[in-house]
């Protein structure tokens, strides 16, 4: 048995749980965990709708709460995983706030910036470089996707 994919799995799907809370709330469904010492510290999960705040994404609301909770606006050798590829925004704070890793599920094709259209997260320009995982199915990608295809797809429908 493969510990680090079962913790990784663990922590995706603790992600997912949190998208999912986002697809219940009409969000679109993210969902983040930041982890540290394989504890999870914090969890967020899209609000932006709910809170009329565009910068109430899952992983910011997930960096606020750690933040507060660690009492250091530095979240060294902590990583975050996270349901689909972060934004510019999400990766720019990610770089920020010095998190070590990010595993993410799926990718977005329109908007990511790990590695679909952007690589700011471990862009060598920046004085801070993230370690970044993703797209197999240690980290539930196929369940990442398809929660954002379902919510797309209902929200067509009606």
């Amino acid at each position: 048995m493969d510990i680090k994919k079962d913790v990784d799995t663990y922590f995706m799907a603790q992600a997912l749980k949190e998208a999912y809370k986002a697809y219940k709330c009409n969000e679109v469904p993210v969902g983040a965990v930041i982890v540290k010492n394989e504890k999870i510290v914090s969890r967020g999960f899209n609000k932006c709708i709910f809170t009329l705040d565009p910068t109430a994404h899952a992983e910011i609301v997930a960096l606020r709460k750690a933040a507060k909770k660690l009492q250091n606006y530095r979240l060294d050798n902590c990583c975050i995983y996270v349901t689909i590829e972060p934004c510019v925004m999400c990766a720019g704070a990610l770089v920020n706030a010095r998190i070590k890793k990010i595993v993410f599920g799926a990718f977005d094709i329109k908007a990511g910036a790990c590695k679909s259209v952007f690589e700011i997260a471990n862009n060598k320009k920046l004085n801070h470089q993230i370690e970044i995982l993703y797209g197999k199915e240690k980290y539930l990608s196929l369940e990442c996707a398809n929660i954002l295809c379902d919510f797309f797809k209902e929200r067509r429908n009606k």
